[in-house]
Order: structure tokens, then C-alpha cells, then sequence
């Protein structure tokens, strides 16, 4: 028997079916992920699953005996001594222990009522096996890297997320289920967690997550929740990327054929007193029927559209960042003498474990926070925000509100829309536009931001932990909008296939203060580490020559004249340089609009492929530029 089987399970809130007949069933020993879109009901299955929801119809059963814990998506905001609230996950025994020791306690102060409660609450220790719950406490709180007597409160996000998952896993249950367990987590607990459950071999699994490459690593099948119905896929995500095109191709020609059937019978049903003399009973029940089920079905629901609005472009230099440092109080300096450069264009990711600074350097260069060394903000700079902490949303005001703050009208690239029809953009239609945002789900909520923060005009974008809770198909509609930015990018992410597919370069904190720039994406890093191979970024380049053309001037006072071949390079490099300038404007212009994408996507590639070339060889020409000009004037 099946550890869990759900048959003809129905659940409504009012609306449309979240549940229309799913059937499910789980076996010993699968991993197995839950897919959907945003709102289609992914944590209310869980919550049938563990008997916190009831269906409307049909039945959820579980085999006899076996345990479930479950991992939910909040992030808590209580205090507590992290220990006990790990303990907490053992129920009764965790109870009983907790009143032991307050006992025990009371007694040495010589409460003798308390010491005789010692007695009996030892006995329920002695029949619950309690006196082994503080071990394993320890012994899970050890591995996930924690302190028992901390206080929840005080911990991040990541942290607290980890306290949940100790205390789901305390018990050692048969079926774990979780609920979007890599939000908050940096990129090392991630991987810590995809190891760990892969090392638990009688551990069942049903989980929600978009994080596409622990989702490949873990799952062995993939569920989809797609209109109210479970559907199955064997596999990693990338073979249900597979099954699933081949599913909708043939669901868009069944939905074609539906639908030239009963344009027809509805042209016959309308045709003159000739057909009606010739009509039957039983095709006139057929069309009603028709009729009914075209009522009846659930369209597929669309993608999200996202397009930036951009601002005036930015000056080529966007930040100069000389020996930044940032310290709280009289501790440790949590960064330290961090110097760079970042140029227009440029994508970067920032990675390290939670608490590290990565936030913080982030408020640093932006001049939110105070910090020693210089920032040089380069001119023109508008600056696009999302905020991991999500402080940009009123709870109380509905999407409507909050996004256009009570404006009915939004202005976008030069021209107005109802907000209405800017908010089905993202997928929200009238009705839900007027909900209350603390009635939505945290994947909804993260689409208000992302429609907030589009409408700002801009060419720097900072978007700190932008992927948590987004499904898949917007995941990837939001890396397709920032590969087609214009202007400069700071991204912060767990999400490591998100990163690989955004970003240009790396900053990696060490956890001590450093931090180390790596070229690529989070994959290209960790084939760079291991030999911890210098890796030369622009603004090392750009030091290095200038500290090298400071030596030459102090060793040469003398001007310094040019060879014939420099002379006709520094006469050659502007004209060559505006050459590459205006090529970039051209391809820039056939590329705006998408289209040739989907006319001719193999010259579209190359056009973009170009692209990076071009920023690659203008800035190579500058550096030679500024050299040369630098050598000639001595």
C-alpha cells in the first residue's frame, strides 16, 4: 500500500476548483517535487496531506502507523531558546522533558511538591525514551551548524529556516514534507540539504520548490498541479520540461478540434427552416453538451509579461569602490577593504552564506549605510530596488493600491495604462487586483514587487533574493527580461541555475571580511575555486595599469614619446571605438522589440552573441586608449 493516496479529491475557496478530482498517490522511498503556478493550490495539498485541511469530496489516506512532518513556508518571528523549540518538534516527550527540568529546578531551590512531580515526570521520560531527545537535539542542531541557546528572534531568515527543518526532522519521520525549504538558505546550506536528504535512504519526500537545480538533484518525479488536476512526470525537472511540451501540444490540438466541432454544430443549429426539418433529438443533446463542457473548461493560465522601463543611460562608470568597509559596534569589521570597479553593463552576482555582509554591502555602495573607504557613484544613475526584506508592500492595501498607490493609471515607457490591464500583465486579474495583499500567497507577492519595481524607470537594478517563492515559468520569463537589460545589474540569489543563467561576473564573501571577484556565473566560480586561480576583472585591470603607468611617470619625468605604431593607435582608437558604438546602437535597435527572436531566433542569437563581443573589444580599446593618452602627455 501506498504511504499516501489521495482518489477524486475536490477543494474550493469560493473560486474555481484549487483541487477538481486530483487523484495522488506516494510510495515508500520517493522524492518526488510538487510543480504549479503561483495560487493553483501546491500548499494546500500539503496541508491535506497532514490533516490541517479537510477536502470538500472525495478522500486523503494515509497508511496505518506512519508519521509526517512537515516544513512549512513561513519564516517564524517568535523567541525562544532555539533547543527547545527544536524539541518542540518531539511533541509530548519534548513537553514532559520541559517540565522536568522546570522540576528539577524548583526542587534543588527545596519546592518539595516539585520534587515529588520528579518522580512521575521521570517515569513518562523513562516510557517516552525523552531522556534521548536532548541528544538528538544537539546532535541535529550540530550538523546544521547552529547554537542551542540562541535566541530565535536574533537569527536571519536562513537561520530560523534551518531551526524549522531540525526540528521536522528531530522525529525522523517516514514521509517529510516541505514547503519551499531553499527560501532564505545561501547557496552552502542548500547544498548541505541536498546532501543531506539524499543521504536519508528511508526517508520518503513530498516537497514544493523552484529552485530548478536542487529540484533536479533531488526529485524522482515531478507532480504538476496545473487547473485543479495532479499530473505525473518520471524524472528530473528537465525531462517534465520535456513531457510536458509534448502534453500541451497535443492538449492545443485537441482544444482545436473541441473547438471546430462546435462551431459547427452551433452554425448548423442556426440554419433555416430546411435543417430544422432534418434536426433529431440526439444532436441537439450533443451540442448542449458541447456547449457545457466549453463552460466547463479551464484555460491554461497565461505567462507573465515584463518589460523594464528604461531610464537615460548611465555614464560608463557606474561604481568606484576604494577599501569600502563596513563594522557594527566594536565587532569584527564584517567587510573589509573591499576595492573595485563596476562598469555600465555589468552583472553581478553576490554569493556567500547568510550573514556575511552580502545585503549590507549592497546598502554600503548605495550610501544607506555607513561605512570607511570611497564610493564614486558615476552620473545619470537611476536606481531600480527589490527588497529581500519585502518592506515595499502594505499588507492591509490591496495589489491594486500598493502598485500604483490609488492611482487608477500608470505611466510606462512614455504612455498610460489602466492599472487593471497592467496588473493582468503579471497575471492578477480585476478581482484578485482589489484583494488585500496579506490574503496572497508569497509567490503572488513577490509579482506585486517585481510589477512595482518595473514601473520605475532605471539603469541600475539591485534585486536582493528576487527567485524566492516565483514558479518556474516566471523564473525564467524574469532571466529572459534581465538578459535583455540595458543597464547594470546587483543581483543576490540562492537560486544557483538563476544565477548561471544572469550573471557576468561574481563577488564570493569568505565569511571573514573578503571578498574575492570571480568572471561568470556561480557554476564558472566553483571551477575557478578550488586552486583559488586570481581572476583578473576589469577593475584589477584598469589598477594594475594605472598603478604600472604611475611608476613609468615617476621612474621617467620626461615625456615619454610614442612609438610610430602607438602615435597611429591613439589617432585610430576614437574613430574605431565610435565604429563599435554605433554597431551596438544598430543591433541594439533590430533586438528591442523581440521579434526578430521569433522570425529568425539563429540571427537573433548571433546579433546578441556580437553584442558581448563588442562590449568586450570597446572596453580592451579604452584601456589601450587611456594608456596611450597617458604615455603621450608624460
Amino acid at each position: 500500500m501506498a504511504y499516501i493516496t489521495l482518489r477524486d479529491v475536490q477543494l474550493a475557496f469560493g473560486g474555481p476548483f484549487l483541487l477538481d478530482g486530483a487523484n495522488f498517490s506516494l510510495e515508500r522511498g520517493e522524492r518526488v517535487c510538487l510543480i504549479g503556478r503561483n495560487g493553483e493550490g501546491k500548499s494546500t495539498l500539503l496541508k491535506l496531506i497532514d490533516g490541517s485541511l479537510l477536502p470538500d469530496t472525495g478522500e486523503v489516506s494515509l497508511q496505518n502507523g506512519i508519521t509526517i512532518s512537515m516544513l512549512a513556508q513561513d519564516v517564524p518571528m517568535d523567541s525562544g531558546r532555539v533547543a527547545d523549540i527544536v524539541a518542540d518538534g518531539a511533541g509530548e516527550a519534548a513537553t514532559v522533558m520541559r517540565a522536568y527540568h522546570e522540576a528539577s529546578e524548583a526542587c534543588v531551590l527545596g519546592d518539595m511538591d516539585a520534587c515529588d512531580r520528579m518522580g512521575e515526570l521521570q517515569h513518562k521520560m523513562d516510557q517516552l525514551d525523552g531522556w534521548a531527545l536532548e541528544t538528538k537535539v544537539n546532535s541535529i542542531l550540530s550538523k546544521m551548524g547552529l547554537d542551542p541557546d540562541a535566541d530565535l528572534a536574533d537569527l536571519s531568515g536562513g537561520r530560523k529556516r534551518r531551526v524549522l527543518l531540525a526540528r521536522a526532522l528531530l522525529t525522523q519521520p517516514d514521509v517529510l514534507l516541505l514547503d519551499e525549504p531553499t527560501n532564505h538558505l545561501d547557496v552552502e546550506s542548500i547544498e548541505w540539504l541536498e546532501k543531506f536528504l539524499l543521504d536519508q535512504n528511508n526517508l520518503t519526500l513530498l516537497f514544493i520548490s523552484h529552485d530548478r537545480s536542487f529540484v533536479d538533484s533531488i526529485a524522482t518525479r515531478i507532480v504538476e498541479l496545473d487547473r485543479g488536476i495532479l499530473r505525473s512526470y518520471d524524472g528530473n525537472y528537465s525531462r517534465y520540461l520535456e513531457l510536458k511540451a509534448m502534453q500541451m501540444e497535443a492538449e492545443e490540438k485537441q482544444n482545436a478540434l473541441f473547438d471546430k466541432k462546435l462551431a459547427e454544430e452551433e452554425v448548423w443549429i442556426r440554419q433555416g427552416i430546411k435543417a430544422r426539418r432534418t434536426r433529431n433529438e440526439g444532436r441537439v443533446r450533443e451540442l448542449k453538451d458541447l456547449r457545457e463542457e466549453s463552460k466547463a473548461r479551464r484555460s491554461q493560465q497565461g505567462k507573465v509579461s515584463m518589460a523594464t522601463q528604461d531610464a537615460n543611460r548611465s555614464g560608463k562608470l557606474v561604481f568606484d569602490i576604494e577599501n569600502l568597509s563596513v563594522a557594527f559596534g566594536d565587532n569584527a569589521p564584517i567587510i573589509k577593504d573591499f576595492s573595485t570597479l563596476v562598469l555600465r553593463g555589468d552583472r553581478i552576482g553576490l554569493v556567500g552564506d547568510n550573514g556575511v555582509g552580502k545585503t549590507t554591502l549592497i546598502k554600503a555602495i548605495l550610501g544607506e549605510l555607513e561605512h570607511g573607504g570611497t564610493v564614486k557613484t558615476g552620473t545619470q544613475l537611476e536606481v531600480a530596488y527589490f527588497d529581500q526584506l519585502r518592506n515595499a508592500l502594505d499588507l492591509e492595501k490591496s495589489v491594486k493600491d500598493n502598485v500604483s498607490e490609488g492611482s487608477d493609471f500608470v505611466d510606462i515607457n512614455g504612455g498610460r495604462r489602466h492599472i487593471y490591464s497592467y496588473l493582468q500583465d503579471f497575471l492578477f486579474s480585476p478581482e484578485r487586483a482589489r484583494t488585500p495583499v496579506k490574503a496572497l500567497s508569497g509567490g503572488e507577492r513577490n509579482r506585486i514587487l517585481l510589477a512595482k519595481l518595473l514601473l520605475k524607470p532605471s539603469n541600475l537594478i539591485v534585486m536582493d533574493e528576487p527567485t524566492n517563492d516565483l514558479d518556474m515559468v516566471t523564473l525564467e520569463l524574469l532571466e529572459e527580461m534581465l538578459g535583455g537589460y540595458k543597464g547594470t545589474l546587483l543581483l543576490i540569489s540562492h537560486d544557483r541555475a538563476f544565477m548561471d543563467n544572469v550573471v557576468t561576473s561574481t563577488w564570493v564573501f569568505d565569511g571573514k571580511g573578503h571578498i574575492d571577484e570571480y568572471i561568470g556565473g556561480y557554476q564558472d566560480y566553483l571551477e575557478q575555486r578550488p586552486d583559488q586561480t586570481a581572476v583578473d576583472q576589469k577593475s584589477d585591470v584598469k589598477k594594475a595599469l594605472a598603478k604600472a603607468e604611475a611608476s613609468a611617470a615617476a621612474a621617467a619625468p620626461k615625456k615619454a614619446k610614442l612609438s610610430y605604431k602607438d602615435q597611429r593607435a591613439l589617432e585610430q582608437l576614437p574613430a574605431e571605438m565610435e565604429a563599435l558604438e554605433k554597431e551596438q546602437a544598430e543591433i541594439n535597435a533590430k533586438l528591442a522589440d523581440g521579434s526578430l527572436f521569433v522570425s529568425n531566433n539563429d540571427q537573433a542569437m548571433k546579433l546578441s552573441a556580437r553584442l558581448a563581443e563588442i562590449d568586450e573589444q570597446l572596453l580592451e580599446k579604452l584601456e589601450r586608449w587611456e594608456s596611450l593618452e597617458n604615455l603621450s602627455k608624460g
